[in-house]
């Protein structure tokens, strides 16, 4: 039954960027960016460890949850480091996805052959 809330609920949150993009034209970086801040806000307010509980990876993997892993990182070097935490932990907190995608998208291209899109 986890998967099935994982999608479903992960499918909402697409919905829900496709109904922004065609409902009101934003564009879709402004949707990437309103769903990490979204992340962001869930978390400050207590409302994101739940739904990340109920939905798993359907909440986690999506933008929302890149929003969450900012906020938690920002919370916890605030609480061991100070106010100098608030500009680190943010960093060090995404600092592994961020590095493994970086890397993943390098060997990719090093395999990969590129076309003209034209």
């Amino acid at each position: 039954m986890n998967f099935v809330w994982a999608f479903v609920i992960g499918g909402l949150i697409c919905v829900v960027g496709q109904l922004l993009m065609d409902y009101t034209g934003m564009t879709p970086a402004r949707i990437l960016v309103t769903y990490v801040v979204a992340g962001v806000v869930l978390s400050a307010l207590g409302w994101y460890d739940p739904l990340a509980d109920f939905a798993g990876a359907g909440a986690t993997v999506p933008l929302l949850g890149f929003g969450h892993l900012l906020a938690q990182g920002v919370i916890d070097a605030v609480e061991e480091q100070g106010l100098l935490g608030a500009l680190t932990g943010g960093f060090t907190a995404a600092a592994g996805g961020v590095t493994a995608s970086l890397t993943v998208g390098f060997l990719a291209s090093l395999v990969a052959k590129s076309r003209d899109q034209n």
